[in-house]
């Protein structure tokens, strides 16, 4: 009687290799869509920070920048507020035309969705009017400024997250603040409070910090898609309705609605605002808000860039060395640059 042998088979084993090595692909591929869409958010933010100013440079917007400290105010909010009402009517109708709309509504009656709003309010009527203040009183060098909200990210990451700060992200946060104390070693010329510039920036970083962190935990429950479109609507309702009656800005709001070529601008830098929020939305809820605030904060290389070569500001040593060291800063503080050169197992 012959012995009976238990064969296994060969791939038999080999099941659970397979799917491991699957889901590592899977994991793979997502992670690379996420960086790409930090990087389209960082190019589409230097592109709407150039178009905006482009438009504040065509009347009635240009003369009443100059019309003291009401002006100064008005204007960014006239900007900020058109700027994010047309980007959100450009993601309505994007919505609408994948079937989306009903999600609006929903997402509004949930948790994530109000930590949405609240992340809307902090990144658009503050931030987004901050900024545009900035760059009103000092020029292109309140954009590699306002990049810091790395820093900060990280440091809210650690304070609301419990996110651990390593020595790599605290060297990199040195290196964030050493490249804007080089940026604001030299004062530029024909910069009017330059400094008071440089604090509506800051005030900008730390504001779009807070919304990252906002936009992670509701954009990882709700879609990217649907909370955007909300923050842009948000935004653009309170500058317009809000704010502007407050500051006392509706006339000339009026006036460069009936100007149109202004309109035009902000119509473009929208739609640019539009793609940039799309896409860091949904790169903060794909890689998290550190790496997705890193690369979004690329936007302060495009955006200096953008204005030398197409508005003629001035280029100065100091701007163009502080921008690649807050930008190195703030690649250091979310990811370790050997990562690059290292082949996955």
């Amino acid at each position: 009687m012959s012995a009976q042998t238990n064969t296994v088979s060969p791939g038999a084993n080999a099941a659970p290799v397979s799917a491991s090595v699957k889901m590592a692909a899977v994991n793979k591929k997502f992670r690379k869509i996420g960086i790409a869409m930090g990087i389209i958010s960082g190019f589409t933010y230097g592109v709407f920070t150039v178009l905006a100013m482009v438009a504040g440079g065509y009347e009635p917007l240009a003369g009443a920048a100059f019309g003291g400290m009401a002006g100064i105010l008005i204007v960014p909010y006239i900007s900020t507020g058109l700027n994010d009402l047309i980007a959100g009517i450009w993601l309505t109708i994007y919505n609408a035309k994948d079937g989306r709309l009903p999600e609006l509504g929903r997402s509004l009656n949930v948790f994530p969705g109000k930590i949405i709003v609240l992340g809307s309010l902090l990144g658009g009527p503050i931030a987004n009017g901050a900024y545009l203040v900035g760059i009103s009183l000092a020029g292109a060098y309140a954009i590699p400024i306002s990049a810091l909200t790395a820093l900060f990210a990280a440091v809210f990451g650690r304070i609301f997250l419990k996110q651990k700060i390593t020595p790599r992200v605290m060297v990199g946060m040195l290196v964030c603040v050493a490249g804007a104390i080089i940026i604001n070693i030299t004062k530029p010329e024909g910069a009017q409070n330059f400094t008071l510039g440089v604090i509506f920036a800051l005030i900008a970083a730390v504001c779009w910090a807070l919304e990252g962190v906002a936009s992670a935990y509701g954009g990882a429950m709700l879609e990217s898609e649907v909370t955007v479109n909300l923050r842009q609507l948000i935004s653009g309702v309170v500058c317009l309705f809000v704010i502007l009656p407050i500051v006392g800005g509706m006339g000339l709001l009026g006036e460069t609605l009936t100007a149109v070529t202004p309109v035009i601008w902000l119509a473009l830098s929208g739609l640019g605002a539009a793609v940039s929020f799309l896409t860091w939305y949904k790169a903060n809820a794909m890689v998290g808000v550190a790496i997705g605030m890193s690369l979004n904060v690329t936007y302060a290389f495009w955006g200096v860039l953008f204005a030398i070569l197409f508005l003629g500001q001035p280029m100065t040593l100091t701007i163009i060395v502080g921008s690649i060291i807050i930008v190195a800063g703030a690649i250091l503080v979310t990811m370790n640059p050997m990562d690059l050169f290292r082949k996955g197992e």
